[in-house]
């Protein structure tokens, strides 16, 4: 059976208007004109640490002159005179370090205030939804990560500058010694930060990928448990994990090269150096000079190596994903998913879009002894469509959703949505599913309202959502949407709203209402299924609580186990009895109570109805039937026999 409704796709949401790879490729020209605005503190950066390039030559020179002119001669006056001109280079490389975090503040400031000129402008004029992490984390992350890596570059020039300065004055050969293992090593480290970076940018969005899913997933615990999806729910969030560990892996390997990187550039040369000692004391080279360069290596070169590349590998590739996305070249949070061509575009070949939904011979059961609920069910909905679902309890509706949401997976045959294979990431994406038992979790009722949604919601529009759903009286009198929402004291019926409008403001085109209405009076039940059916492009699918959702929808299918019957509501008159049956035992509710109680129940199992028409709170009560544990609200669609063929 296949639902014939032509309706036309909308534009997909996704498209982006900004061009972000040439923007992104840009981002070294933008960083390099920032610099040469600021001519003058990076001369200022420059003179300062020319101070520290003394503290370095001395630092090995001195003690060098300290021995052989010194110690070594039995003349204790000269050696402590060298000594004591080595400690007062240390203390103006010391006054210089702190004149130089003053120019690093001059130089850093400025890119902040730049950064954050840019996240309140596109934040504020565009509505950007990573706008307060980028304000609060990001930019703060952008320029500790700046300074500091300022500061360990800066200090690896100067340092490596005074240090191989002061080899070559204390002896020519001692560059032969130290300065091949400490090229080897540096270009080793520079040929790694290229991928070493793009690893590090591939954990970093793994590992948001994984906390956004557990930010999802965690909050709806309850909800997940309820519809017994923790398989799939698990094996989605398995894969994020996979994913992250892979990353990691990657990482780790690529790690291993910046290990080697500073064992050959800056411990090497301490042990070539004891190595070649004699050969070196044989070509003219004094012990205090050998003494001076292994002090240059152990106290300058080593630790200025090792900072820049613990320094470049990790915060270099960190500042760089940051930069990005701060400059709004990055990748932003997710988008919703495109539901067809749009009416001025579409795809290159003007293809039609895919079915909304789609089942190709499904069958279910709960077990391998157990009856099929749903066999070798054949549907095809288009995007626009609207079909309601009706039946006895027991018939297989709120199996067919769990079906179509990927909570359960068919014994036989395939489930697409929007032409993606269910389950799926992309399937999932498409649709929302509403259950009967609405979750609503305590905080505001915005946050409530924009669960679904990647990002921020803007306020007019979660209000014109409550409007068309029906939720503004209710939001009214709780406060507005920034009332805190405590859901022991709403309804089962304001909780429904409250779900409903969440499902509404979502991206995804397909709707699933399983019973999501039946504490609803009948003129609610009816503004919130024709706002549903309004959405442009939108499809949905309502497994009816009254025969008036019947009424209101293009298809109906009706549902009996085996038996199905599809069509509209005036075809099926003529040609269902079932559904005459269920027609026929519908009586519009009294004005005072929200629905009608359940009639006496038809089963094999001679499980009956508890409810009467005079029971107080008769819309809550549940009743159990068939083996599976299920239960369903009384309604206003009663229990029939078996449809048979028909149809």
């Amino acid at each position: 059976m296949t639902a014939r409704i032509r309706t036309r796709g909308r534009r997909g949401r996704d498209a982006d208007p900004t061009a972000d790879a040439p923007a992104g490729a840009a981002l070294p020209t933008r960083g390099l004109r920032f610099l040469l605005a600021r001519r003058r503190v990076l001369l200022r950066l420059t003179a300062w640490s020319v101070l520290e390039t003394g503290q370095t030559f001395l630092i090995g020179y001195g003690p060098a002159r300290a021995l052989d002119e010194g110690f070594l001669r039995g003349r204790a006056d000269v050696g402590l005179v060298w000594l004591a001109v080595t400690g007062l280079g240390v203390l103006l490389g010391a006054y210089g370090t702190a004149r130089v975090y003053a120019a690093v503040a001059a130089l850093v400031e400025p890119l902040r205030d730049r950064l954050v000129e840019r996240v309140v402008t596109r934040g504020v004029r565009t509505g950007d939804a990573g706008s307060l992490s980028g304000l609060t984390q990001q930019v703060e992350i952008a320029r500790d990560t700046f300074a500091g890596l300022v500061m360990v570059s800066r200090s690896f020039v100067f340092t490596a500058a005074g240090a191989l300065a002061g080899l070559f004055t204390l002896a020519p050969p001692l560059l032969l010694v130290v300065g091949p293992p400490l090229a080897v090593g540096m270009a080793l480290f520079a040929a790694t930060l290229r991928p070493l970076a793009r690893r590090q940018e591939t954990f970093l969005v793994a590992d948001e990928a994984l906390a956004g899913d557990l930010g999802t997933v965690c909050p709806g615990l309850r909800d997940i448990t309820a519809t017994g999806a923790e398989a799939h729910i698990a094996a989605g969030t398995g894969e994020r994990v996979e994913a992250e560990l892979r990353a990691a892996r990657a990482l780790a390997h690529w790690g291993v090269l910046r290990v080697a990187s500073l064992t050959i550039g800056g411990q090497l040369p301490i042990v070539l150096l004891l190595a070649a000692g004699p050969w070196l004391l044989s070509h003219g080279v004094t012990t205090g000079a050998l003494v001076g360069a292994l002090a240059y290596v152990t106290q300058s070169l080593l630790p200025a190596l090792r900072n820049l590349i613990h320094g470049l590998g990790t915060s270099g590739s960190r500042l760089t994903v940051v930069l990005r996305r701060l400059a709004g070249t990055g990748t932003g949070p997710a988008r919703p998913p495109d539901t067809g061509p749009g009416p001025s575009g579409g795809t290159a070949n003007h293809c039609t879009p895919p079915p909304a939904l789609s089942l190709a011979s499904v069958t279910f059961a709960y077990g391998p002894a157990s009856a099929p609920v749903v066999q070798d069910l054949d549907l095809t909905l288009p995007p626009g469509a609207h079909l309601a679902v009706v039946g006895p309890s027991g018939a297989g509706k709120s199996t067919l959703t769990a079906l179509v949401a990927g909570l359960l997976a068919p014994s036989r045959g395939t489930v697409r949505v929007g032409g993606h294979p269910v389950p799926g990431p992309e399937a999932a994406a498409a649709r929302v599913l509403i259950p009967q038992e609405a979750y609503v979790f305590s905080g505001t009722l915005a946050e409530n309202l924009a669960y679904l949604r990647p990002g921020p919601v803007p306020g007019e529009e979660l209000l014109a959502a409550a409007e068309a759903v029906g939720l503004a009286p209710l939001a009214e009198r709780l406060g507005g949407l920034d009332a805190r929402v405590d859901p022991a004291t709403l309804s089962a019926g304001e909780r429904q709203l409250v779900a409903l409008t969440r499902a509404y403001l979502s991206y995804a085109p397909l709707a699933l209402l399983d019973e999501a209405t039946c504490h609803l009076d009948p003129g609610t039940e009816e503004r919130a299924e024709r706002a549903f059916a309004a959405r442009p492009g939108g499809t949905l699918v309502v497994v009816a609580h009254r025969i008036s959702s019947a009424r209101r929808a293009g298809r109906v299918l009706v549902m009996d186990g085996r038996s199905t019957a599809y069509g509209s509501h005036e075809e099926l008159m003529r040609s269902s009895g079932l559904y005459r049956d269920l027609v026929g035992s519908w009586t519009p509710a009294p004005a005072r109570r929200e629905s009608e109680p359940a009639l006496a129940l038809r089963d094999a199992y001679r499980v009956d109805a508890v409810a009467g028409p005079g029971l107080a709170g008769d819309g809550r009560h549940v009743v159990a039937h068939r083996p599976v544990g299920q239960v369903q609200a009384p309604g206003d669609l009663r229990d029939g026999g078996s449809l048979g063929r028909e149809g």
